[in-house]
Order: structure tokens, then C-alpha cells, then sequence
């Protein structure tokens, strides 16, 4: 049974109206990158509660979220009035085996994310483990506006320590931004404009993880599928690692 770390919020970060990110102050907690928690706060009604992925890497001493709102969420809506010194729930221990620890080697590494999907990727790359066993790795966030595209500058930080292995490959659909992409995931990829804007073959030698937006996730790993690859399962390793929930 999940039990419960009371935190302190620290900074609420607001990439836009609907787009935030919070901190929390706890001391180092174990947990592996790409793994989650639930938070929770009071509402009128009692404790409510909900999954997110840590952002930040395990030795921090800190706690990350990225949060999108939800007009008719029970949550977000909540967490995004929190101000430094309220309290937020904390659920230990984290869960979840999106982890690198589950995904098999490969000639280079896909992190695909929509929206606040990133947020997993973002503790991985803040680790060593990506850079010690993927020559290439390939971070594609896909987002509807560019003021969506959160955490560019810890991005290019991470980019500037590793130029010659992670490239950073942002997809906006919703208006142009130079450098970006303007397509949906799946058609990037059946058209090949995003293995060639980024460099990289996506074949049965790659390893691809995804997460976000369900659709998105069904409609690549479908297209992946076309293309050779295969679900990476335990029993049977693949190419295709899935985070199966959306926050």
C-alpha cells in the first residue's frame, strides 16, 4: 500500500496558462527516471489524487511535475493555485517501468513524447545511464503552440554537454516556429521527414519510447509495427516501450 509524503511546494513555474510546472521540497526520494507518483491535495469533496511523472533526476533533493490543466479536472485545476509554502501529497513509492532499466539495447534511442509526456524524458537525460548506452539518442516533443515546447532551456543544456549523441527535435503543429516540424508524429515518420531532419534511422536496430497523447501512441506504434519493429515486452524484448497512462 502506497503511503504518503507530505511536501512543501517550493515554486510554481508557469509555462502558460494551461501549462505549469511544480516543485516541491522533500529531501532525496528513491525512485528510478520515467517512474511516477500520485499527488494529492484536499479538495471541497476530500482528498483527491492522480498520477504524474517525475521530471527532475533521482538524487535531487526536490521533487518536478509538469502539469497541464484540465478545465474539468478534479486535480489540476487545484495543484495550479498552489503557491510556495501550501502542502501537497506525495505518494511513495514511485511506480512504473518506463524506465531505461526495461528497454534493450540499440543503435540509437527514440524519446517521443507529446505534450507534458516529456517529463519522463527529462529525468532520464538528467541521468547518465541514456549517454552510456546509446551512441544517439533522439528527443522529439511534439506540441500544438511553441510556448508548449516547456524546459527548452534545460534541453539545450543537456544537448551542449552531449552535442555529438542527443539531438533535440521539436514538433510544432499549430503555428510555424523555425527549426521545428509541423506535422502529427505518425506522419513525420511515414513520410521520413523526421528521421532526416534529425539525422537518424528509425528501424528493427532502434529502440523507440512513447508517451502522451493515447492517439499518438496507437497511431506510432501501429506505424512502427508497419515498419518492422515489435512491442517490447519482458517475455519477448522488442523495440516499442509504451508509458500507458495520461496525465
Amino acid at each position: 500500500m502506497a503511503q504518503w509524503l507530505n511536501a512543501t511546494v517550493s515554486e510554481t513555474i508557469y509555462w502558460t496558462s494551461s501549462l505549469f510546472s511544480i516543485k516541491a521540497k522533500t529531501g532525496p526520494l528513491p525512485f528510478i527516471a520515467g517512474q511516477f507518483v500520485r499527488l494529492a491535495v484536499d479538495g471541497p469533496e476530500g482528498r483527491i489524487q492522480r498520477a504524474y511523472s517525475l521530471v527532475n533526476p533521482p538524487d535531487s533533493d526536490y521533487q518536478e511535475f509538469l502539469i497541464s490543466t484540465v478545465a474539468e479536472g478534479l486535480l489540476s485545476p487545484l495543484l495550479q493555485q498552489l503557491t510556495p509554502g501550501d502542502t501537497i501529497g506525495i505518494s511513495q513509492p514511485a511506480s512504473g517501468f518506463f524506465i531505461l532499466d526495461e528497454v534493450p539495447d540499440g543503435d540509437n534511442l527514440w524519446l517521443i513524447a507529446t505534450g507534458t509526456g516529456i517529463g519522463p524524458y527529462l529525468s532520464m537525460l538528467a541521468t547518465a545511464e541514456p549517454y552510456r548506452r546509446f551512441k544517439h539518442i533522439i528527443l522529439v516533443h511534439s506540441v500544438r503552440n511553441a510556448a508548449d515546447l516547456a524546459y527548452k532551456e534545460l534541453i539545450e543544456s543537456f544537448v551542449a554537454r552531449h552535442p555529438a549523441q542527443l539531438h533535440y527535435q521539436p514538433v510544432v503543429t499549430r503555428e510555424q516556429l523555425p527549426g521545428a516540424l509541423h506535422d502529427r508524429i505518425p506522419n513525420l515518420i511515414a513520410s521520413h521527414q523526421l528521421q532526416q531532419q534529425c539525422g537518424q534511422l528509425l528501424n528493427s536496430n532502434s529502440q523507440v519510447m512513447l508517451c502522451g497523447n493515447p492517439q499518438m501512441i496507437t497511431d506510432t506504434r501501429a506505424l512502427l509495427i508497419d515498419m518492422g519493429l515489435t512491442k517490447n515486452l519482458r517475455r519477448t524484448p522488442g523495440n516499442i516501450t509504451v508509458e500507458q497512462y495520461w496525465n
